[in-house]
């Protein structure tokens, strides 16, 4: 397969939802031209994947040694894979939500530029290039979180901005100390950085890769830069999922991952003050993220305070600087994907169906929508971690990599303490919500959900696809656990 085939899965959706509002076209004309350029988009990129150009593909050269290139590897394969998989439903999902809201073909044009500059970060071959796309997702994101026009919304895009680009000027720094200290800025597994230029400016170094992980975990929510996460639930579900589950946390924690083990290197981290000070920084916002859930009682900002806490899993496995860790990373990554979709996606129906906001609004709705409700419970299920369902896979493996780290770096061992008070405040904060819906309490007024029922099938084939998901990983998770081992070991 030719090499130039890498820039279609970037570069059609980009174009694609640029030219979208040129066209003018009816709503459901233009839904069904959209979801086949999504469609499309993820059907060429799943071949870049299995049909994988080992050489990538340059777009043009910048400076020096300094190339805008694309290129897949293992990891990026898999993020690739999660994207291409997921992109599809939401866009079915989002047609039936947005039905009756205004200014739709500009929401879909972003929703779909989107897409290709997740691929682009996804496909990325080297740090200049991720980095690129990274700042273009902020731009081309930032319009959604907009899209209501209220003047919450526009706070939220505002505090999103600022965050983000400040997070983005930290990365940057990175980015010029690769240049100058790294043998390239191509992604090699194992770290890039030359210890003979390095020479006595190792402490230098291991600062700028803290202010790196910040910069980068700016949108994966670290703390403390966690703020822009619930305020930005302002935007419609369609985008709050994607937020929370694909395209902008999942890039932060995709770009960490490239950050500690094909940049800098996990071997030169290991053991390190910055070592010590990244753990922490995982532990701190796994712990924050499920207290502030509990406290929560908005439904949509409850789920994104435990997006803050789920991510910081995925950044605790990365964080042990192991392979077993980065194998536990890739799996939470994947896996939250979609549990945490399928119950963002919930919540969107229970307020595009009833327009209810707040936890003490749900009583007795699972009755009336008892489809999302058993999705949203399956999902909570799995992001408890309990047995049999897929997000028990993904947190045993973050609880065993901070075990055999902890045999060299006794601190890791805290990260299983950790895990533990995180899955029993999720407990608290998923079950409230599920046992309200399904068992209210007496005297509950019934006639609050009059008329409230089940959405379409728009919205119902997505949740039914994500309910399979995390049963089917849940019972039997070996064939996907292989691919991310290799992966993390650079086997694939």
């Amino acid at each position: 397969m030719s090499n130039v085939f890498l820039v279609l899965p970037v570069v059609l959706p980009i174009l694609g939802g640029a030219l979208m509002p040129l066209l003018r076209l009816p709503d459901k004309k233009r839904n069904i031209l959209l979801e086949i350029i999504v469609l499309i988009t993820s059907a060429l990129a799943l071949i870049c994947v299995f049909n994988n150009p080992e050489d990538g593909f340059t777009l043009f050269h910048l400076t020096g040694n300094l190339d805008f290139a694309l290129r897949l590897d293992g990891l990026g394969s898999v993020f690739t894979c999660l994207i291409a998989i997921l992109w599809p439903l939401a866009t079915l999902y989002a047609f039936e939500y947005m039905r009756h809201e205004e200014r739709t073909t500009s929401f879909f044009a972003f929703y779909t530029m989107t897409y290709g500059v997740t691929m682009g970060i996804a496909m990325a071959k080297n740090l200049v290039t991720m980095y690129l796309f990274y700042e273009l997702l902020t731009l081309v994101s930032v319009y959604l979180v907009m899209h209501p026009m209220t003047k919450k919304a526009i706070r939220a895009s505002r505090t999103y901005l600022y965050y983000s680009i400040g997070g983005a000027a930290f990365a940057f720094i990175s980015l010029i100390f690769v240049i100058v200290y790294g043998n390239t800025t191509d992604f090699v597994l194992g770290g890039v950085l030359d210890l003979g230029k390095i020479g006595e400016n190792v402490q230098v170094m291991l600062f700028v890769y803290l202010m790196a992980f910040w910069g980068f975990g700016v949108k994966a929510a670290i703390f403390p830069f966690q703020g822009w996460l619930p305020k930005a639930s302002v935007a419609p579900t369609p985008v709050t999922a994607l937020l929370h589950a694909v395209a902008v946390v999942k890039s932060g924690a995709f770009a960490i991952m490239r950050l500690t083990y094909f940049c800098f290197g996990a071997d030169f981290i290991r053991g390190t003050w910055a070592h010590f000070a990244v753990i922490s920084i995982a532990m701190i916002s796994v712990i924050y993220g499920s207290t502030m859930a509990v406290k929560e009682t908005h439904f949509k900002r409850r789920l994104a305070f435990s997006t803050i806490s789920n991510l910081s899993y995925i950044l605790l496995g990365v964080t042990m600087m192991s392979p077993l860790g980065l194998f536990a990373g890739i799996s939470h990554l994947v896996i939250h994907a979609i549990m945490k979709i399928g119950a963002f996606f919930s919540a969107g129906a229970v307020l595009h169906q009833s327009n209810k906001e707040y936890i003490d609004e749900l009583n007795g709705l699972g009755r009336k929508m008892p489809f999302v409700f058993t999705t949203f419970t399956i999902c909570g299920l799995s992001l408890i971690g309990i047995p049999l369902f897929a997000g028990f896979i993904s947190k045993w493996n973050i609880a065993a990599a901070a075990m055999e780290t902890g045999a060299e770096f006794p601190y890791a061992y805290v990260a299983v303490g950790v895990l533990l008070y995180s899955a029993l405040m999720t407990a608290v904060y998923i079950m409230t919500v599920a046992i309200r819906a399904w068992f209210p309490d007496k005297g509950y007024n019934a006639k609050a959900n009059e008329g409230v029922k089940d959405p379409n099938w728009e919205m119902k084939l997505p949740l039914l696809l994500f309910m399979i998901a995390i049963i089917a990983i849940g019972l039997y998770s070996q064939p996907l656990m292989e691919i991310f081992q290799k992966v993390a070991n650079g086997i694939i």
